[in-house]
């Protein structure tokens, strides 16, 4: 604490007493304080000071748990009002003071003023002018102090102030209550609102004493969802703080001790609350988290109400900085690089409930584990999954009881937003791991985990229900000969049936599931002929044909564990049924077929997918790669007729582009009809806002058009894509092609009148003909980023070139400028030449290659470390 010199009158004069400073932490009663001074490199130094002179009364006092026989003290009339002037007036200002008295057991008296000096408000006198202290009995006014406190004392017995009004002060006595009969209930009855209180003391950073308003509760108080470090009792009854347990508590002190404070009750953990302190200045849970001198606990992190989120991310910060208690602290994928943390893959195979086979963009495959569930068993569906990984468990040798473990990759895996692991968790097809406090090799959300595990639980829901578990039997008849012949007939008038591919033998034979007939099923695709893998046979092992793994890995990536439609034509001699496997209405053998993979069998010749055979066949033996890389057509001596070669079309039309994708597709209006869309837009909008829909009248339905209230507040015409939950439905804007996640309170039924047999959907998808957008993400992104900055919004001119599948191929033009858009991102490296063979586009493609060049030897974007397509580039080592 800071001290003024001790300054003296004239030779023999009376000694000034010295003036000291302080700041107030905390106030004992109506005439006594704790000041402190300034924390330098840890909590700072205390002392207690009493006021010379005066007398206010004594506040309650509960009864020694260690004298059974001892009674509680209540409170002395005006005790507490006189206490409350006091720390209303001084808590955490800085004040100045004087001892005049010091007693043989160190109890010191003096006066305190407010303010850095003897000139600012005497603390003693204005207690006793607001009647809430009395002049000590015996005290003679023989000097200029005395008469002061004797004349405000007479001007508050004149004004009948505090204890000198009328009555004997019993109002002023507090019912104070240090236990409460039944917690759960007291803390249910306050609904989560906040409850005033004032912080009477601080056990550690995270456990108070508060005083409860207005009925004078004293409870303790945890808080949700965190733990600072603790003072340790020893056996001699010394406390030895933990590291930071100090720092910790004088943090929580010096902001929260004795201030008017808001506490939410949340839970009750014995006669102990646990709950959240709000304070005009901040959270001091997330306060304490970010500075470093706390830790999340998960067992009552559940139940803060703030959003556990907050506490993480809090956590996380401190971490991150490594401060205070993470001074040591290594993350668990600290040597990742951000590649192997996140990452979007394929999913290949589902092993079990918590494991999964993904495909990198890489091509390798990668085992990844869900983090913090233990799972029974799990169903699961080829896609694209976004990765994070949150912490790689170690390899562990094998002991007596547990057997041995190989290095395990555990991440979160999402889809759609959606967090596989909560999923399974929710619908009790899984449990959630517990841990040490200090383990932190978890999931990054953990605690939405616990939240679905304790939902599920409550609803009893998978491994939590008290139903008997069902049994699903299952009939594997795949070689059984008898029991196929007996299924056959069934399988084929039942036409095309619904089937899950359990494994994948080879390119052309699988093994599925019928979940109708709940059977196991050999099948062999019909009407191709695929290279054979390898087989051990007899003494010897046959080699694979070439291509044949190939050929097996294009069906695995394809149809694994996924949902099928197959057609049953005929049966082998073993048992094994003959067919037709579709796959999201594509016909597997077609596609082996069309992509080199396999060759037409002539028994083809007799079924209806005869011709698409054949058209494929031919088409890759163009190619001339894998099973046809040594084909050479036979010549044919039939004078063949010349046709006439086809020339590239090129009939440019004026659009509005609306929307660019992800995957750089772009949505354009028709200028021509763009008149026609603002009269429908404006003649709805007027129609709506007279007739308002009624707000969650509508329950929308997947493929049905609806009007949407987009961000801008207006109403558009859309059509609902999926479903999730009434607060979580994907609807896609028709007229300007861009998708929003909306509840269904701001979606309402489409007028007849403007439906799209009025004016049918303005906004056309098209993708840019003649280049291949990039498979790294950020490369894609940077050539999205130009597309949009470049044409988003803009009146371009469009031409069509060739159609697909998806969507068809188009050129852009600069509206102004007649630039090619496609061409433009060519020669900045954005994206690189897709080479067509049809004669009508060689001259275009030329210039695009042209264009390419150019990148290349700039080194711009995509080729700033040469030709990465080629092996043998000389970035490798290696010379053309």
């Amino acid at each position: 604490m800071a001290s003024s010199a001790q300054s003296s009158g004239s030779s023999g004069g009376p000694v000034v007493p010295t003036v000291q400073r302080g700041i107030v932490k905390m106030v004992l009663s109506g005439c006594a304080i704790i000041v402190r001074g300034q924390p330098r490199g840890g909590p700072p130094p205390e002392r207690q000071i009493n006021l010379s002179n005066i007398r206010a009364g004594n506040l309650a006092r509960r009864a020694a748990a260690t004298q059974p026989d001892a009674k509680d003290t209540p409170d002395e009339p005006w005790a507490f009002p006189a206490r409350e002037f006091l720390r209303k007036k001084l808590i955490g200002k800085e004040v100045c003071f004087t001892i005049e008295n010091k007693t043989p057991q160190g109890r010191e008296y003096g006066m305190i003023y407010l303010g850095k000096d003897t000139n600012g408000e005497n603390i003693a006198e204005s207690l006793v002018a607001e009647g809430l202290a009395t002049r000590r009995e015996g005290m003679r006014a023989n000097n200029p102090e005395q008469n002061r406190l004797s004349e405000c004392e007479e001007q508050a017995k004149a004004a009948k102030k505090g204890m000198w009004s009328d009555g004997n002060g019993s109002h002023t006595i507090r019912d104070l209550k240090y236990t409460i009969e039944n917690p759960r209930h007291f803390v249910d009855s306050h609904h989560q609102k906040p409850v005033n209180a004032i912080i009477e003391h601080v056990r550690d950073g995270s456990v108070v004493r508060a005083l409860l308003l207005p009925d004078y509760y004293l409870v303790t108080v945890m808080l949700s969802g965190i733990k600072c470090p603790t003072f340790r009792r020893e056996a001699d009854g010394s406390e030895v703080p933990e590291p930071f347990a100090a720092e910790a508590k004088f943090f929580t002190e010096s902001r929260l001790l004795q201030r008017d404070v808001q506490i939410i009750l949340e839970s009750c953990h014995n006669q102990n609350v646990l709950g959240t302190i709000l304070h005009p200045n901040g959270n001091i849970t997330e306060l304490l988290l970010k500075e470093g001198f706390a830790r999340c606990v998960d067992w009552s992190i559940a139940v803060y109400t703030r959003g556990a989120e907050k506490l993480r991310a809090a956590e996380r910060f401190a971490k991150e900085r490594r401060l205070r208690i993470w001074r040591d602290y290594v993350a668990p994928t600290a040597n990742l690089d951000q590649k192997d943390k996140q990452f979007v893959a394929k999913v290949m195979q589902v092993l079990n409930a918590d494991a999964i086979v993904v495909k990198l963009n890489s091509g390798d495959y990668k085992t990844i584990h869900l983090s913090s569930i233990r799972p029974p068993r799990l169903e699961g569906e080829n896609t694209q999954v976004n990765v994070t990984v949150d912490y790689i468990r170690p390899a562990s040798p094998a002991t007596e009881t547990v057997p041995a473990f190989s290095e395990r990759t555990c991440a979160t895996v999402t889809i759609g937003g959606i967090n596989i692991a909560e999923a399974l968790v929710s619908k009790g097809l899984a449990t959630v791991i517990r841990y040490r406090q200090d383990d932190d090799q978890r999931s990054s959300h953990y605690d939405e985990l616990l939240a679905a595990e304790a939902r599920a639980i409550k609803n009893g829901k998978g491994l939590h229900s008290k139903k008997e578990v069902p049994i699903h039997r299952v009939a594997d008849i795949s070689g059984d000969t008898q029991k196929a012949k007996q299924f056959l007939p069934f399988l084929q008038r039942a036409g095309r049936s619904e089937a899950v591919v359990e494994y994948v033998f080879s390119g052309s034979r699988l093994k599925l599931y019928l979940p109708k007939e709940t059977c196991l099923i050999t099948f062999l695709l019909a009407g191709i002929e695929c290279p054979r893998g390898a087989r051990n046979l007899p003494g010897l092992v046959q080699e694979g044909e070439p291509f044949s793994e190939e050929a097996t890995i294009f069906t695995k990536e394809l149809v694994l564990q996924r949902e099928v439609e197959v057609e049953v034509e005929s049966m082998d001699k073993a048992g094994n049924f003959i067919g037709w496997l579709h796959i999201d209405g594509a016909n597997l053998s077609v596609l082996l077929v069309e992509h080199a993979l396999s060759k037409v069998h002539f028994t083809a010749e007799r079924s209806s997918y005869y011709k698409s055979l054949l058209s494929a066949e031919d088409a890759a033996k163009q190619k001339k790669e894998k099973v046809w890389a040594h084909y050479e057509e036979q010549p044919v001596e039939a004078v063949t007729p010349v046709l006439e070669e086809k020339e590239r079309s090129a009939t440019y039309k004026p659009v509005f582009v609306t929307e660019i994708t992800d995957d750089l597709h772009f949505y354009v209006q028709d200028v021509e009809t763009g008149t026609q869309l603002e009269k429908l837009m404006e003649n709805m909008r007027n129609d709506i806002a007279s007739h308002p829909p009624v707000e969650g009248s509508y329950a929308p339905r997947r493929g049905e058009f609806c009007i949407a209230k987009f961000v801008d507040g207006e109403w558009y015409r859309a059509r609902v894509e999926k479903i999730e939950s009434p607060a979580k439905v994907h609807v896609f804007y028709i007229d300007y092609g861009n998708r929003e996640i909306l509840p269904s309170s701001r979606l309402g039924v489409l007028p007849p009148a403007f439906s799209t047999r009025v004016l049918p959907a303005q906004a056309t998808e098209y993708a840019f003909a003649f280049i291949q957008v990039p498979q790294d993400e950020d490369a894609r992104t940077d050539a999205v980023d130009s597309v949009v900055r470049d044409i988003q919004n803009t009146q371009c001119l469009l031409n069509v070139e060739h159609l697909s599948a998806s969507c068809p191929h188009a050129t852009l033009q600069f509206a102004d400028s007649k630039g090619d858009v496609g061409l433009g991102l060519v020669k900045e490296g954005l994206v690189m030449v897709e080479v067509r063979k049809e004669k009508q586009f060689q001259k275009v493609i030329t210039e695009y290659l042209n264009a390419q060049e150019s990148a290349k030897s700039a080194r711009l974007n995509l080729w700033r470390y040469g030709d990465f397509r080629a092996d043998d580039a000389d970035e490798f080592g290696y010379s053309r």
